[in-house]
Order: C-alpha cells, then structure tokens, then sequence
C-alpha cells in the first residue's frame, strides 16, 4: 500500500496452535463449564453464610422472609436452573463449533501493524498545527535536542536517526527497529489493552440493552408476563441460586441468546469470551445473593447491585429497575428507575446494613434512588398505567401498605402492584395481603418497643417510612433489633 511506503517489511509469522488453558480441557469446553462451576460456587457461598446465619446484619431480607413470601420452593428453583443450564451449554457448544480455533505467533506483526497506523496517524500533525498558525518545522528544530521523539512527531513521524538506516540494514533486522519506542509502546497497548477493552465495553453495551428492552417488554406486555417472565418473580425474596430460575423460554432468549449475541458483535476470542461469560454469571447471582456486603466490589463497581434488583422483586417495585446485568444508564435514561429512595416498610424493617455502619452515619442508599427524586422526575409514564388499573381500586387502604412518598413512586408502587394483582395464578391479591400484616405486625411491634424513636417530620400517611427505631427481637431468630435506614440519607 502506498500510505505505508518507507517503512521496514513487516515481520515474518507461523502461527501455532493455542494451548489449552487447563490442560487436558479444550478452551471451548472450559467456556462452557466456566460459567456453570461460577454460579454455582458462587451461589453455595452465599446459601452457607445463610445457613450458618452469618453477617444478618447485611441481609436485605430475614430467612423468615425467604420461607414466607416466596411462591416456589427450593426444589423447583434448582430444577429450572439445571434446565437453564443445559440449554445454554447446547448452545454454546453450537457457537464454539462456528467459530475458528485459536492460534499464537502473530502477536508481534499485529504490532507492528499499529505502529504503522500510528507513524501514518502523525501525517496529519504538521497540518493540523499549521491551521492554527504554527510552523511544525520550526518547533521540530528547537525541540529536537532535548526531545528528538516529540520533535520527529512534529514532524509528521520523521525520526532522522531510524530514517538514516539503509533498507538494507532494515530489511535484515527485526521490523521493530524502524519504529520510535514510543511508538512500539503505544501500538503494544493498543493492541493488548485497548482494544480488549473497546471489545469488552461493546460486549457490555449490547447485553444490557438487549436484556433491559426484552425484560421491561415482558412487564408491559400483561401476556408475556403472565406466560414466561411470573415465574421468575415467584422469589419475591431472592437468593443466590435463584439468580437463572426463568421459563426455558425465557431464559434462552434473555440470557443465553443475549449474551451470544454481544460476543459475537464484540469479536471476541474464545478466551474473552470465557471471561465475559463467567464475569457476567457471578455478576447475576450477585445481583440476586440478598446481601449488600460492604466490601463485595461487585456492590459497588456500578450502581447496579443486589440492592438495586431486589426493589424490582418488591410488589411496589416490580415495574421498575428493569436494568440488568451491569449497568443502570437505560433505566435512568428513560425514566424507569425506581424514585422512592429508602424509605418503603418494606425496607424500614429490613436489615440494610450494619449496626455499626448506622451508629457512624455511614450508611449510604441501597436502591439507587433518593425520596426526594418522586417529586422531581416526570411521573407520566406511569399514570396511564394507574389510570388503566383495574383491580387496585377494590384493595382497602390498609391492604396497600407500604405506601411509597407521593409522586412519581407512588404511580410506580401502583404499576407494579397492579401487575401482581393480574397474576392471580401465582399469588395475586393474596401476595398484598400478607404485606400488609407484616407491615401491621412490624408497627405493633415498633410501638411496643421501649427504645426512643426518632422524629419523624412526615404526615400521617406516611408516618411509618421514617421509622429507625430498632424493634426488639429479630425476626430470624437472633436476638437484636431489626435495623431501619432514613432513605433521606
């Protein structure tokens, strides 16, 4: 090619077959079972802290909660899972049988082949400066005593002490050395670092947005809920191996499908997609493990967390929060993100975070939302879906606890339990029904409780959200108190 034209040939290649990572386990066998041994390691660490009841004081929900609310049992949750699982092996081992093996031995001409593009790339520098009324020769000149590298950039990649080498010396040398340093570096972390990266980001950009558009249709579409997505939603009260209990169906198209898909895009190797896949296991059995651990870097990487999921769990949060695996930015951008802050009973009895944390003042939002942003953000979206309910006129007022802040939460909290009460196949009015007595059971004992309360500055209506008192006896068998977060913190 003409534009390359100067430069020393680029290296000589033989390309060799990749070894195994674990030997004797093909790569693409250990994509495969990579992700499976994750979420299922991953899920049993989480299932023995809670049965050995460790750090309760991190739980999102109390074990009594899991036993009462949730509408499938354990069994049936593993079952569904093993399902999942052996259609997404299938599939994956159908796409590893499209795609080429993976070879070695031609890192170093890839190399070269940046360093190329960036000694073309510096072509432009002497008339972009000139633009702006600077003499690149001129600045060359000065600056090429103490700096010859930025001089000979300057100079649109004209470096006299590689230029001056014959093409003969060139030719019979490594084609590296017909490069600055600094430009071998550069391309050496173009290749290596950035563009696995750009792979990753891409990766990362389709998988959310294919699960947010598909998961928020399966809410708005009341026959895809009730046919595929409810099953999922039988956890109320989530748990780590509960992360992939879905219809077949669904789980296919959501998960499997959707993660296929951005490898592909991505052109991601074998090996990246071995990370990518594992990577984004651990990060859904996080999601749903039902602890915020303080020092779990998953919780706290992006926004989108087990706090964060488990609001959309919740009957007054299932038409929110749709976003899932990593990221929050379609929720936040089309308004779906759940604006009721901390302050729900649901949560106020919950254990949030550590007595600890509570007494120090450190204890930050668990659901991604402040109190205050029901009044602030555009509640149109939800009040057709308020307008067109049906049912939730017929509910008592007692029986709609909790009752979220006025605003765009409470159309949100009305959306969403409209949903639960068309899914009458797996609990339908019943579900608001038990809420509501352990919400009065929760405020009886809050009112017994001879621990001083704090004041609250709420109306009536809302009297119960800024609750923090510490109710006497735990609700999972421990003694000490249940501890209640001010979402206005």
């Amino acid at each position: 090619m003409a534009q390359f034209e100067g430069f020393p040939p680029l290296p000589s290649y033989e390309l060799t077959p990749l070894p195994s990572l674990i030997p004797p386990i093909p790569d693409k066998l250990l994509t495969l079972l990579l992700p499976i041994v994750a979420y299922w390691g991953l899920s049993m660490f989480f299932h023995w802290i809670d049965t050995k009841d460790y750090f309760p004081q991190y739980r999102l929900h109390t074990p009594a909660e899991v036993a009462k609310r949730n509408k499938v049992s354990r069994w049936e949750v593993v079952r569904d899972v093993v399902i999942q699982q052996v259609v997404q092996t299938a599939v994956g081992w159908v796409l590893g049988m499209t795609e080429p093996d993976d070879f070695f031995g031609k890192e170093e001409y890839d190399v070269v082949v940046w360093a190329r593009r960036i000694r073309v790339a510096q072509g432009a520098i002497p008339g972009l400066l000139a633009t702006i009324g600077l003499d690149a020769a001129g600045l060359a000149k000065n600056l090429s005593p103490a700096h010859p590298a930025l001089a000979g950039a300057l100079m649109g990649g004209r470096y006299p002490s590689i230029d001056s080498l014959k093409a003969a010396e060139l030719s019979s040398r490594r084609a590296s050395v017909g490069f600055a340093g600094w430009e071998l570096n550069m391309a050496w972390a173009i290749y290596w670092v950035l563009v696995p990266m750009l792979q990753f980001g891409v990766a990362i950009l389709v998988v959310d947005t294919w699960q947010y558009f598909l998961h928020r249709a399966m809410h708005m579409n009341k026959w895809l809920y009730t046919t595929f997505h409810s099953r999922h939603h039988r956890l109320y009260v989530p748990y780590a191996y509960g992360a992939l209990y879905n219809h077949p169906f669904e789980g296919f198209l959501l998960d499997t499908l959707g993660a296929s898909i951005a490898y592909k895009l991505a052109g991601m190797n074998t090996r990246q997609g071995m990370v990518f896949f594992t990577g984004s296991t651990i990060k859904t059995v996080d999601d749903h493990c039902g602890y915020a651990l303080p020092w779990d870097p998953l919780q706290h990487i992006t926004s989108n967390n087990a706090g964060y999921h488990d609001v959309h769990h919740q009957s007054w949060g299932i038409k929110t929060n749709f976003s899932q695996p990593f990221f929050t930015f379609w929720d936040r951008l089309l308004g779906t993100v759940w604006t009721g802050g901390d302050v729900s009973a649901r949560y106020e009895r919950a254990r949030l975070a550590a007595q600890k944390a509570l007494d120090k003042g450190k204890v930050s939002p668990i659901t991604g939302s402040k109190p205050t942003d029901s009044i602030d953000q555009d509640p149109t979206p939800y009040q057709n879906d308020f307008r067109d309910a049906t049912d939730l006129p017929s509910i008592t007022i007692e029986n709609r606890q909790p009752q979220p802040p006025a605003g765009k939460a409470e159309l949100q909290a009305a959306s969403s339990r409209q949903q639960i009460l068309d899914d009458k196949k797996d609990g339908g009015p019943s579900v608001l029904a038990n809420e509501s007595y352990e919400e009065k059971e929760a405020m009886s004992s809050a009112r017994r409780s001879p621990r001083k309360r704090a004041t609250s500055t709420l109306s009536a209506k809302d009297s119960f959200k800024g609750l923090r008192d510490r109710v006497s006896g735990s609700m999972h068998g421990r003694t000490g108190g249940i501890i209640g977060v001010d979402g206005s913190r």
